[in-house]
């Protein structure tokens, strides 16, 4: 049986070790697919548990140099520790200032400003045989492993040009007469750039690119939970189902439950993406991490931690953070081949320069700048780091992707097809218009009065709706005497002071209906009533689009992406709506399975398409399309089949949902872009000798944090 599972991934230093961690999985036959998210610092493996175990994989992991730590759905995600500068990143940083003062020195011609060779030498030796062993390790283990990382490049740069000072310091002619040429500072320096630049790189990664740190700030540490009659303080741990637990104005629901008893106003903001705060009494839900914005109320308890819906949003989240964009295998392929190409092109620069310049000293410098240039890492962040950031933003809108494929094939949708009922419209019948008989003596107040009297006694969807609009008006119903259901007709009852009231078809009532300019009658669904037999008006009930859904459509059309209308309603209604909206496709008296060929039809003729549903007879067309949506509490088989989940059922997520991507996929464009002109340029330059190996050291460093930079602009793009 095919199990998937997760693990955390500690000791990555580049793209090329996620990459290996892959490679080496990927050639087990009891692994189905493996994929390793350098940014995230996760992988997702799939593989058949009656040959392996969990504990297994973590096993061969550990065994290529990195340690695997299982992260399983029963529990939060863990927040993620603040990143400290390490006592090593301190020492090294101390014994690059001595170097940098002399650097600067040299460069406005006061070289008297370098400390003494000696001084350089022991340092040197400080930062190459200790500090530096970390860049060892994980250098050697990379090699044992078949696929070289940057540590690689680093390792070889510095080892270079620390035992060729050494040797121009002790060895050399020129040693004897205090004239040897040595460059102790460019492998303390460049040692001390990459180790600040890892560091910069992990505290961005582990804190601004994730957006679950902010969410399980939302859950309370403390709640006020009742126990044996008396209210206390007690840690979020110590709550269990069915606790009685009290939020006041200003704090936070610790669970998903009922209310009990009080009343207020909530946030769900971080769940729903709606900004407008919902009323809360008692009888009604409340979830996790809400905000009470006003009031108090106290709930019982029904589900904690990771079975609430926040629980279910971060899982959901960490795991499609985790998972990996088609787009990542263009930066996959690089880096599978990218050190050993780059050692190839050290070398031979190395050798061109010492047969062109006739120094091997020089030689040497260039040799070293290229591989120190050289750095993979900001290739292999391109993609995970935007895909971190706009998984983030859609939560925050209320969009919930499965994974980063589904969002990045959301970015090149060019089609979207909209079920009618509960998607466009609100799902349940509503007074569209009233028609009053002329001289019948009855106005439309008090036709709603007798129509709900005897509707009140019905259990119809469209005489809850009559009775709903009477309440609504304010009105007296008067009572209702001996109702009667006649089977496809109506119902008939003796209103007291009215007479003998039928409500139903209009021929039921004996009513014709005149010709209406307004549209609405011709496909809403007609309750007709009669008093005595004499017909006195009529009521037509329609589905109401919902307030959003002309403004949602319009932002698909600024956009040109093409909308489409497929439903199960009959021809006329559903062109009703789409004239409403403005949209020129249209399609009526639809199966489920008519649904999913028509959109088999537009994927053949050259679109992306997004079908968006939330009922059991929209999950074959969802299945078909090439990204689908369904709407939060639909059909469990919608939910189940669909690439993401919209928390409001609303068109506008849906808009929302493409533009993230949209952005998102933009964002990894650029990112790829900077990594590769990045290294396109620099090694060139690196070559012939335009960069030495101190700049080199500082560039690369800086091409990561540039790139974690520019991923992190998502948050404050404008997705209108």
């Amino acid at each position: 049986m095919q199990q998937k599972v997760r693990f955390q991934i500690e000791g990555m230093t580049c793209q090329a070790c996620a990459s290996r961690i892959e490679k080496v999985l990927n050639k087990k036959d009891f692994v189905e697919s493996a994929g390793v998210n350098f940014a995230s610092e996760e992988a997702q493996v799939t593989f058949d548990d009656s040959k392996t175990s969990a504990a297994d994989i973590a096993k061969i992991i550990e065994k290529t140099g990195y340690g695997a730590k299982e992260k399983t759905e029963d529990a939060l995600p863990q927040p993620e520790e603040t990143a400290h500068v390490s006592w090593r990143l301190w020492l090294l940083l101390v014994i690059n200032i001595p170097f940098l003062i002399g650097m600067a020195g040299m460069m406005i011609g006061r070289h008297d400003w370098m400390i003494p060779p000696m001084w350089q030498f022991v340092l040197a030796s400080i930062v190459q045989l200790w500090l530096a062993i970390p860049f060892y390790k994980s250098a050697w283990a990379s090699i044992k492993g078949g696929l070289a990382n940057m540590d690689v490049l680093v390792t070889i740069g510095t080892v270079s040009i620390y035992l060729y000072s050494v040797y121009m310091l002790f060895f050399s002619p020129h040693a004897a007469h205090g004239m040897a040429h040595v460059y102790f500072e460019v492998g303390v320096m460049v040692i001390g750039f990459v180790s600040l630049g890892k560091f910069l790189e992990h505290r961005t990664k582990k804190s601004s690119l994730n957006s679950l740190g902010l969410l399980l700030k939302l859950t309370p540490t403390q709640v006020n939970v009742q126990r044996d009659g008396e209210w206390k303080q007690l840690p979020i741990d110590q709550v269990q189902i069915g606790d009685l637990i009290r939020a006041n104005h200003g704090e936070r629901i610790a669970a998903d439950g009922i209310i009990e008893s009080g009343s207020g106003w909530a946030d769900e903001s971080h769940l729903t993406g709606e900004s407008n705060p919902e009323e809360k009494k008692a009888g009604g839900k409340v979830l996790a991490g809400a905000l009470m914005t006003e009031g108090s109320v106290v709930y019982r308890a029904t589900q904690l931690g990771s079975q609430t819906l926040l629980g279910d949003m971060m899982n959901a989240l960490s795991e499609a953070q985790g998972s990996k964009a088609p787009i990542a295998r263009v930066a996959d392929k690089a880096a599978a081949v990218f050190v050993p190409a780059v050692v190839g092109i050290a070398l031979l620069t190395f050798i061109v320069t010492w047969l062109i310049k006739g120094d091997w000293t020089v030689a040497l410098m260039h040799a070293v700048a290229v591989l120190v240039i050289a750095c993979p890492c900001a290739l292999g962040l391109a993609t995970p780091a935007a895909i971190m950031v706009g998984m983030g933003k859609a939560v925050k809108h209320g969009i919930w992707f499965k994974d980063a494929a589904a969002m990045e094939e959301a970015a090149h949708v060019d089609a979207v097809v909209l079920d009618k009922t509960g998607t466009l419209t609100e799902g349940k019948p509503q007074v569209a218009a009233v028609y009053c008989v002329p001289d019948s003596g009855f106005d439309e107040d008090a036709l709603y009065r007798i129509a709900a009297a005897v509707e009140q006694n019905a259990a119809h969807p469209l005489a809850r709706a009559i009775v709903s609009a009477a309440q609504a008006r304010g009105l007296d119903i008067p009572t209702a005497q001996n109702a009667q259901t006649v089977v496809g007709a109506g119902i008939t009852a003796e209103v007291e002071g009215v007479g003998l009231v039928k409500a139903g078809k209009a021929e039921f009532a004996e009513l014709t209906l005149p010709k209406f300019s307004d549209g609405v009658w011709d496909i809403a669904s007609i309750v007709a009533v009669s008093v005595d037999n004499k017909p006195i008006g009529a009521f037509a009930l329609a589905d109401a689009l919902k307030a959003d859904t002309a403004e949602a459509v319009g932002r698909l059309k600024k956009h040109n992406i093409d909308v489409y209308i497929m439903s199960g309603d009959n021809q006329g209604t559903v062109e009703y709506v789409a004239k409403q909206l403005g949209i020129a496709h249209a399609f009526g008296n639809m199966s489920p399975r008519d649904k999913a060929a028509e959109v088999q039809k537009l994927k053949a003729a050259g679109k992306t398409v997004a079908m968006v549903g939330d009922g059991i007879n929209d999950a074959p067309a969802l299945a078909a399309a090439n990204v689908s949506f369904a709407m939060k509490g639909g059909a469990d088989v919608a939910e189940h089949t669909a690439s993401a989940t919209l928390m409001q059922h609303s068109v506008n997520q849906l808009a929302d949902a493409l533009l993230v991507s949209q952005a998102t996929l933009k964002n990894i464009k650029q990112n790829l872009f900077f990594a590769f002109f990045y290294n396109i340029l620099g090694i060139p330059l690196a070559a012939l000798g335009f960069l030495n190996p101190v700049i080199a050291g500082a560039a690369m460093a800086a091409s990561s944090v540039s790139v974690l930079g520019n991923a992190l602009r998502l948050k404050r793009v404008n997705i209108e």
